[in-house]
């Protein structure tokens, strides 16, 4: 599945909390609609992201795992 991002941050790497860091920060500086694409190794973020998103009220759009990275696109609400 192909879907178009206003944003993208890489947080290969990294271990939590970082990933959840990184898209946070970056998804304060957004306008509500707008769409982030985040990249990552750390398996913690299976469980994180999600229930960031679930919290905060953000769309999760669609998670993929390919080889060791997992992709999220978030929608951001509120």
């Amino acid at each position: 599945m192909e879907l178009k991002a206003d944003f993208s941050v890489d947080a290969s790497g990294l271990r939590c909390p970082e990933p959840l860091m990184l898209a946070r920060n970056k998804l304060m500086d957004m306008k509500k609609g707008q769409v982030l694409e985040l990249k990552a190794t750390d398996p913690s973020t299976t469980w994180d992201i999600p229930n960031y998103c679930n919290y905060l009220g953000h769309e999760l759009i669609n998670r993929e795992e390919k080889g060791k990275h997992y992709y999220y696109w978030i929608r951001k609400g509120k």
